[in-house]
């Protein structure tokens, strides 16, 4: 049978105007990922950037989202990193049980290898017993990070410039947005300098 319905739709945590609710439409979530913690950024972005206008509302939604993609990419990184490591002990046992084997038995070794691998990811007794065993070889937990790094630097990469690119077109609208905001207050300003100014000449010609 199906399970139950979830009706409960996503709501905007934020201080976003009923007329601007269309600039905003609902998140593109990845499984895992909660609307609750999307909500919380998108909501201190909007009190902290303190958006007026339709246009600063645009700039004020690509900011928050930008944010929720870095912190999405740097997530999935440390995943990576994680999924990565089984590869290197992987490697490592290799390096360790596969030396001096004969050829006629390399492919047996090498399935016990893979085996023993998979073990240290599921079972926790077993992962002590293995880290030990590298460890009294010399391949303590920073030598196992730099193998994970070594497995893992193309996708790592990737990664680095979806970051890069993520934070520069943050920063590019973060600067949009406060000129255009800085734009707005000296004209208003100015505006309110011109409505100053004849009652100012009105006074000074009367007191004379």
């Amino acid at each position: 049978m199906n399970g139950p319905l979830n009706l409960r739709q996503p709501q905007l945590t934020s201080v976003l105007p009923t007329q601007f609710e269309a600039l905003c439409p609902p998140p593109q979530l990845l499984p895992g990922e909660s609307i609750d913690h999307y909500q919380a950024i998108q909501a201190v972005i909007f009190r902290d950037l303190d958006p007026q206008s339709a246009i600063e509302w645009l700039l004020a939604i690509d900011i928050a989202e930008l944010s929720w993609e870095i912190q999405r990419y740097r997530v999935l990184r440390h995943r990576l990193l994680s999924t990565y490591r089984q590869k290197a002990i992987e490697m490592t046992l290799r390096r360790v049980d596969l030396a001096g084997i004969a050829p006629d038995f390399q492919d047996i070794a090498e399935v016990y290898t893979i085996g023993n691998a998979l073990d240290w990811q599921l079972d926790t007794s077993a992962a002590l017993d293995i880290e030990a065993r590298l460890q009294s070889y010399g391949f303590d937990q920073h030598a196992i990070s730099m193998e994970v790094y070594v497995q893992a630097r193309e996708i790592l990469t990737l990664f680095e410039s979806l970051l890069n690119g993520a934070q520069l077109r943050r920063l590019m609208l973060l600067k949009e947005m406060r000129n255009l905001q800085r734009s707005q207050t000296t004209d208003l300003g100015n505006g309110e300098r011109c409505q100053g100014g004849p009652q100012r000449r009105v006074n000074l010609a009367s007191s004379c």
